[in-house]
């Protein structure tokens, strides 16, 4: 290895460990606004319109994620346009992101809006109207505002390219907060109203990306949108592999939304909420591992085109250490399970152990699989990911009502099924990164 190639991995690394150490600080308290939102959240509405907004938000991000990829393809193009010091080509992929997000939520939006009070959202949800009597305007309401927060949140992905990782996290952990304080706001109000939990929610992290979009491009004048920067080629590159990603994206949407749903119409919509406690705690085994790993993504990014592959392969072999510890951690999380959500949400709600159990193992799989992920994603081969996610998420509807129709009605069949589905991912996720790296990558395994 050259001086200069060493340096350049000397930097790398230590940009990604310093994102890494401040990202925790900062998913730390994250993780800590995310625990305090259920039993808020909860006490607020009660389990069954609790289970509600957890199915309302969970549709929701049909809308948050319907960017066909422009903001994964902006993280990549930026990392890459740095890479090669082309800094007018990084100006116009930002630039372009932003007027095309623009474009795109408008039909969406309405759309999105026509629909909602095209169906009967009643009979969808399985919700009592007599309980809930505005459940459109809620959802109306909701999408306006997720759409708002559809079109800024590009900002994120721009740190993300600029491998400050970090700075994302912080902006979404402001977001989540301020749901937090007004969620606690409502309810010493006395107000139990969904509407005002939904905008809350929704409005919060609208208002952060507002609030950082000036102070963001003040900061890095040289990149911010300006419409004379608009460029048509560019939009064609973006979507080159934005488009990979956004069908990845709404494989996985349409694989976290259905669960919530089916719980909803196969059970009961007050099933959802037990459903969720337990992903939220194991979820933070999640959250953890993103927050180490998220740096690596780019930071591949950037070797790849540099041609540093003694880095990539030095990386992974600290996320082999990384995985066994979270492995570890999930173990003890299960055997702590039923006195923490006691302490947690309290008696009311009843979680199985062996719904735990599930969920653990359920996020190992995830854990594994996404290890890989972070790889291919910052090389931008994503083809042999994205057969497998859509095949799981159009396999995972029709084999969880044949699994609960013949084997078991329970609500712990529908996760065997999710760790059942996601297990090919992960096997060819493996596959696919050990002929990268040794370059024995050939067609599909590299696109």
């Amino acid at each position: 290895m050259n001086l200069k190639s060493l340096l350049g991995q000397d930097k790398r690394t230590v940009l990604m460990r310093k994102n890494i150490a401040v990202s925790f600080l900062i998913k730390g308290w994250s993780g800590v606004v995310t625990l305090l939102l259920v039993p808020a959240t909860l006490n607020c509405l009660g389990e069954y319109k609790n289970g509600i907004w957890l199915t309302v938000s969970s549709m929701l991000i049909w809308i948050d994620n319907l960017d066909i990829g422009l903001g994964n393809g902006l993280r990549n193009q930026l990392a890459s346009c740095l890479a090669h010091d082309e800094h007018e080509k990084a100006r116009e992929a930002i630039t372009t992101t932003f007027v095309m997000l623009a474009l795109i939520i408008i039909p969406i939006t309405i759309l999105a809006l026509c629909t909602a009070y095209a169906i009967d959202l009643y009979r969808f949800l399985n919700v009592d109207s007599q309980q809930i009597g505005n459940l459109e305007a809620v959802v109306a309401v909701s999408i306006i505002l997720v759409a708002g927060t559809f079109i800024f949140k590009f900002i994120g992905n721009v740190y993300l390219g600029l491998q400050l990782p970090a700075i994302n996290n912080l902006l979404v952990t402001i977001g989540h907060t301020l749901a937090l304080i007004g969620t606690y706001a409502v309810y010493f109000c006395g107000s139990r109203s969904l509407m005002h939990i939904a905008v809350v929610n929704t409005a919060a992290p609208l208002l952060t990306y507002l609030i950082a979009y000036p102070y963001t491009f003040r900061q890095y004048p040289h990149l911010r949108p300006s419409l004379r920067y608009f460029s048509r080629p560019a939009v064609r590159s973006l979507l080159t592999i934005g488009l990979k990603f956004f069908v990845l994206q709404i494989a996985g949407i349409l694989l976290f939304m259905s669960s919530n749903i089916l719980i909803s119409r196969i059970f009961n919509p007050s099933l959802v909420t037990p459903y969720q406690i337990a992903y939220r705690y194991f979820s933070i085994v999640i959250l953890i591992f993103t927050v180490i790993s998220t740096p690596y993504w780019t930071a591949t990014t950037d070797a790849w085109e540099r041609g540093d592959l003694a880095w990539i392969r030095h990386s992974r072999r600290s996320m082999d250490k990384i995985l066994i510890l979270m492995a570890l951690m999930l173990v003890v999380m299960v055997l702590v399970s039923t006195p923490v959500y006691r302490v947690w949400v309290g008696s009311e709600v009843e979680i199985p152990f062996s719904m735990s159990v599930l969920m653990a193992l359920y996020m190992l799989v995830i854990l594994i699989s996404l290890s890989y992920s972070y790889y291919i994603n910052g090389v931008g081969a994503l083809m042999i990911q994205l057969v497998c996610t859509v095949l799981a998420a159009l396999l995972f509807i029709p084999v969880t009502y044949a699994a609960v129709g013949y084997v078991s009605r329970d609500i712990n069949t529908i996760l065997i099924t999710m760790t059942a589905i996601n297990l090919p991912g992960m096997v060819l996720n493996k596959i696919q990164y050990e002929k990268i790296i040794n370059a024995g990558a050939r067609g599909i395994w590299l696109r």
